[in-house]
């Protein structure tokens, strides 16, 4: 897996790594890819016939304008879908993947990864947005009660009003699944609005100057997690 940052590279280049990195694991999507742009672009075409009968050369070349945007569509989409899938799917079971798919979070949300952490590498992230502070973390669930509860406190210290959430990722009872974790943050409430969030987050700064300087646990980071940001938005 390439380490090249993704903010260095070009819309082209994190295209193409964001495809690699889909096909290694849906080795089958090249074929799901045309499939999908052959039958939804002669649907589109039948359309377009159907609504233009009789219109001559210029309903035909309407036609096959049509039935190619559609099948493009159709295809971007599908593609995104598997490679957000794709993304996930090597984000599971990897040190720090709750950061990397918190990192996807749109504007609005600030995220701190691994604010807290103990020699077994499990690890706290933190986030501040529209509900408040979100405190999210990864590892053995039982290690992480007394790692939670600490940071649940410290912030509790400076910030008692702002609403604060523990969220525990894994596929056990109680958690949730990192492919889910985005979405769920989300919807966690709008509980901070504008200028209450800057107010927050120089509060916090209070907390973390008291902190040494944490190592973010080293492991695979898809190369086209920014690129996926877009595809997630408003899902």
């Amino acid at each position: 897996m390439s380490n090249v940052d993704p903010s260095s590279m070009s819309r082209r280049q994190q295209m193409s790594a964001t495809y690699k990195m889909a096909k290694q694991t849906y080795p089958w999507l090249p074929w799901l890819m045309l499939g999908t742009f052959l039958l939804v672009g002669g649907l589109g075409f039948a359309v377009f016939n159907w609504v233009l009968p009789g219109a001559g050369v210029i309903g035909l070349v309407i036609a096959i304008i049509g039935g190619l945007m559609f099948g493009l569509l159709a295809m971007v989409i599908v593609f995104g879908r598997r490679a957000q899938s794709a993304a996930y799917a090597q984000m599971e079971g990897q040190p720090g993947g709750a950061a990397r798919a918190l990192s996807m979070l749109r504007r609005g949300w600030r995220t701190d990864q691994v604010v807290a952490f103990n020699k077994q590498q499990d690890m706290v992230h933190r986030v501040v947005g529209p509900p408040g502070i979100v405190l999210v973390g990864e590892g053995n669930p039982h290690r992480l009660r007394t790692l939670l509860a600490n940071e649940e406190r410290r912030h509790a210290r400076v910030a008692s009003e702002v609403p604060i959430h523990v969220v525990v990722v894994g596929d056990e009872e109680g958690q949730v699944p990192i492919r889910k974790l985005v979405r769920h943050v989300q919807k966690l409430g709008r509980n901070v609005k504008g200028a209450d969030l800057t107010d927050v987050l120089s509060r916090l700064k209070a907390i973390d100057a008291n902190r040494s300087n944490l190592p973010i646990p080293k492991g695979p980071m898809p190369t086209s997690m920014k690129g996926l940001r877009g595809q997630m938005r408003g899902r």
